[in-house]
């Protein structure tokens, strides 16, 4: 893996599963597997199981792999996380065939959109299951001591570099791959509702990624929901379960700054702020 060159930043080659108009007519998988390649998978789950539908994002390196987040289910009937990660781990690459292979499972964030599948791996061998609150997710990341550190997780070959974000959520972290050039913003950023509780530090967390992106050859902004529609500045309804006219889930650096740009002409001024990728929604 050369993770000095990453690759052009082309769209990702894979419609999203995207629900259904009716139970009745859905013949999409509980969770939607993409390949972009032998050592990285997205996961989305279907909107027919949870109108949320995030993306989980499952990185192998030489030594370990890491799951970021866990969906919005927690029953394997309807959501068989757990299995569709062992599968995953039974195709991977020889060279990690091996005895003790470990997976650490982490979050974006703590809410329970992106930790209800946590459980689905408690007793699983060679796993490490990291809890998504504050204490838990920033002390395993050395940010309770240090929040404006940069952590390194190294999962052996490919290391991510990992920042705290909050603003969204007090508990948010963002990773950055550099073997990809992804930047995984979970619920910080994203096309569709940015949720915002503390409008301060999701003012700081943007100028963080706005200056780490800067030094970094970042290819994708992936966060963890599509909830725009293809018309700018048009989001679908909350809990809506069949988005057909959904944009990419990708997104792009100049688009953070265009986040970073928004954020001045709102100002102080609370509530639903649309703009033509996102709708800043600020709560305090």
């Amino acid at each position: 893996m050369n993770a000095s060159a990453p690759p052009a930043p082309e769209p990702l080659d894979v419609r999203w599963i995207h629900g259904s108009p009716s139970a009745k007519h859905n013949t999409d998988p509980d969770i939607q597997v993409f390949e972009y390649d032998e050592r990285t998978f997205i996961l989305r789950q279907n909107k027919a199981v949870h109108y949320e539908a995030p993306f989980l994002f499952l990185l192998f390196g030489d030594d370990r792999a890491v799951l970021l987040d866990t969906g919005a289910t927690p029953q394997e009937e309807f959501f068989p996380l757990r299995e569709v990660v062992d599968e995953l781990f039974e195709l991977r690459p020889p060279a990690l065939q091996r005895p003790g292979y470990q997976l650490l499972v982490l979050h974006t964030h703590a809410h329970g959109d992106h930790v209800a599948g946590d459980a689905q791996f408690t007793g699983r061998p060679d796993t490490v299951v990291v809890p998504a609150d504050r204490d838990s997710a920033w002390g395993f990341l050395g940010f309770t001591e240090d929040p404006d550190r940069m952590a390194r997780l190294d999962l052996g070959g490919r290391v991510l570099e990992c920042l705290a974000t909050p603003g969204h959520h007090a508990s948010a972290v963002t990773y950055y791959d550099p073997a990809t050039g992804f930047l995984l913003t979970g619920d910080t950023v994203y096309p569709g509702r940015l949720y915002v509780a503390d409008w301060a530090a999701f003012r700081r967390s943007i100028d963080r990624l706005v200056a780490f992106a800067a030094e970094r050859p970042v290819t994708h902004v992936l966060g963890c929901h599509v909830e725009m529609t293809r018309e700018p500045g048009v989001d679908y309804p909350v809990r809506t379960t069949h988005q057909p006219d959904e944009p990419p889930l990708e997104m792009t650096v100049e688009q953070l700054h265009e986040i970073r740009r928004a954020i001045e002409e709102i100002g102080d001024r609370p509530g639903r702020h649309p703009y033509p990728g996102f709708v800043i929604c600020r709560e305090d």
